[in-house]
């Protein structure tokens, strides 16, 4: 598409995006970290992957019979 486009047109897009980017709200990584450890920390109790999944709820829980071939 830009090997279409004059340098011209393509130095408008670049500026039309510009435009659309400054108005964009932004905030500190440091907040944003703080509510994404916050957030993990709610999950803690419910997380599969820290608490571990009850055998009776864990489909992949079998027999451990193996396999017979016959």
């Amino acid at each position: 598409m830009a090997r279409d486009m004059s340098d011209k047109e393509i130095l408008k897009m670049e500026l039309e995006q510009l435009k659309k980017e400054v108005n964009t709200p932004r905030t500190p990584v440091s907040a944003n970290c703080a509510e994404t450890i916050a957030f993990v920390e709610g999950m803690l109790p419910n997380d599969p992957l820290i608490k571990g999944v009850p055998d009776d709820k864990n489909p992949y829980k079998g027999d451990k019979g193996g396999c017979i071939i016959t």
